[in-house]
């Protein structure tokens, strides 16, 4: 697989929190599978998710795609980053139905839902960085963490306002959604199915991991729960003892010692969970250089494309589209008819 320098640094390059804590091994692998897990706590999201059926379906790949696309937005150059939140949108278009329990209307690109799911992404992914890894940013690293969180927010339809600036303000997030949170039995069951996500993400590891997969996706799904709150755990039927979880965090940390943290390594495992974002990644963690070595703001990334940002094509989209909703939004089509992100 081909890797090739970007045009230029993207929204944030080498000096910034986001590559320093998206870098850490544990991002892709821990954090991610705890963002996918909490954001089924959100009917709305679950809704989607549960009638599009690409989740239960084709895991692998949406696991991929998805990672690519957070990858795209955090790595990769200014240009490819339009283009990946411009093609984000056109598939989350397709996808408006009406949630079961109250029947109201979800709706993919909607701003509470996408910031529901960046919000979660750039907490899960800081929150397993400090427990398992570097440990916690200073005040100011702090600070700037959650300023470049809201410069990602601008490649969404998110409304900008809402964007915590520190980690009270996320904390605050959290407090009020959590009334809003709720788990039924489809909950439960896909929360159940990514918790064991490793044994489908390493089903294309080379055949000398092949007899310790088993033990690694339990090691992945015990290090997981580990990582949530227990009134979230009661909420979704989850059960996992106290000295469990302080093993498992005292393993995990040890782990993200030990195991080898060379760009090759990081590359190797990304070829196994995620083959879509090794091209988007690779030039952060070999050290290449961009052809044009700049940081490029969201404004001009979007400027440069002839494009409005996501939160004015949404409310564009919205004053054109049919009022009426299905009841439920088209079945995924299979991985031939998705399209690229980049």
């Amino acid at each position: 697989m081909t890797i090739t320098a970007h045009e230029d640094y993207g929204l944030f390059g080498p000096d910034s929190i986001t590559w320093r804590v998206f870098r850490f091994a544990g991002s892709v692998t821990l954090g991610f599978q705890r963002t996918v897990v909490v954001e089924m706590f959100e009917p709305f999201l679950l809704a989607s998710v549960d009638h599009t059926e690409a989740v239960m379906n084709r895991p692998a790949v949406r696991y991929d795609r998805t990672l690519q696309y957070v990858s795209t937005i955090a790595f990769h150059d200014s240009a490819c980053a339009v283009t990946a939140a411009d093609t984000l949108m056109k598939i989350h278009s397709r996808i408006r139905g009406k949630e079961p329990l109250s029947g109201l209307e979800y709706d993919a690109n909607h701003p509470d839902s996408q910031l529901w799911i960046h919000l979660t992404q750039w907490h899960s992914v800081l929150y397993v960085y400090e427990k398992f890894g570097p440990g916690p940013l200073t005040e100011a690293e702090d600070r700037q963490y959650w300023a470049e969180c809201r410069e990602a927010a601008k490649f969404q339809s998110i409304n900008l306002e809402d964007v915590p600036r520190n980690r009270a303000e996320m904390r605050a997030y959290y407090e009020r959604v959590r009334a809003h949170l709720c788990a039924t039995e489809t909950t439960q069951k896909t929360v159940a199915h990514l918790l064991g996500a490793s044994k489908f993400l390493l089903e294309k590891a080379p055949w000398y991991l092949k007899p310790m997969a088993p033990l690694m996706n339990e090691a992945f799904r015990r290090g997981t729960i580990a990582t949530l709150p227990r009134w979230l755990r009661e909420l979704g039927g989850i059960r996992q003892s106290r000295v469990t979880d302080a093993v498992m965090v005292a393993l995990m940390k040890v782990t993200a010692r030990v195991v080898p943290k060379g760009p090759r390594m990081q590359i190797g495992i990304l070829k196994m969970i995620s083959p879509n974002t090794v091209p988007v990644v690779g030039p952060a963690l070999l050290g290449m250089a961009p052809e044009n070595p700049v940081t490029v703001s969201a404004e001009q990334a979007w400027a440069n494309a002839g494009r409005p940002l996501p939160r004015q094509q949404y409310d564009d989209l919205c004053a054109t589209r049919p009022a009426k909703v299905a009841e439920r939004a088209p079945k995924d089509q299979g991985e031939a008819a998705l399209m690229q992100f980049v």
